[in-house]
């Protein structure tokens, strides 16, 4: 790990992640491929999407196309993860016609693009245990570089990792602010007077991964 690497994520834990659970920065270096490698399964992880905007929320999934971890002594060490931007859902719609008018709204360059931009991924850069009442689920912090829409920016959250007999399971919720990878439509920062129709900045992922 080099010296901007070990400063950046020193930086973040001291700021304790905010409040939204996540700070971004440039893009970092990726760890090396060290001890283990255990393949996630696809069948047994997915991740949840949460987008809120001022009139409510939506939510859904997004499916994971292909990954692995490393692990060393019992240890995470390292690992990617990618996603098939073109497998977004939605989970709360139940009117067919206004659920796949939005599932075709995020897919389009109003959002991610899934079209040009098919592949989102998670790459780890290090991570670090972690020992704080206040994150009772949390053992670990886990950094590392989030690209989407070809945009790279390195990322830190909290998660949740067991290790056992060879299978690693881990649970992580990040809040991410998508203006950090280009994504302004309906975004207060960029276009006033939106009222009703403005959508929040901060979308939420929650991961829950299995490896063996």
């Amino acid at each position: 790990m080099n010296k901007l690497t070990a400063l950046l994520f020193a930086a973040l834990i001291v700021a304790g992640c905010g409040k939204t659970g996540i700070k971004t920065g440039d893009k970092q270096e990726v760890a090396g491929k060290t001890g283990k490698t255990l393949v996630i399964s696809l069948e047994e992880s997915k991740v949840n999407w949460t987008g809120k905007k001022v009139t409510g929320q939506h939510t859904g999934t997004i499916d994971i196309s292909k990954g692995e971890v490393y692990v060393d002594n019992g240890k995470l060490t390292g690992g990617f993860v990618e996603m098939d931007m073109n497998s977004i859902k939605n989970s709360d719609l139940a009117d067919p016609e206004l659920n796949a008018k939005l599932v075709k709204h995020l897919k389009s360059d109003d959002f991610f693009a899934a079209d040009k931009f098919p592949v989102s991924k998670f790459e780890i850069t290090r991570v670090k245990e972690l020992n704080d009442p206040d994150k009772p689920n949390a053992n670990a912090y886990v950094m590392g570089n989030l690209t989407i829409k070809n945009i790279t920016r390195s990322i830190i959250f909290p998660a949740e990792i067991k290790i056992d007999n060879n299978v690693l399971k881990c649970k992580a919720s990040a809040d991410i602010d998508r203006t950090e990878w280009s994504i302004k439509y309906g975004s207060g920062k960029f276009i006033e007077n939106l009222g009703d129709k403005m959508i929040y900045d901060v979308f939420n992922l929650e991961f829950s991964v299995t490896a063996k």
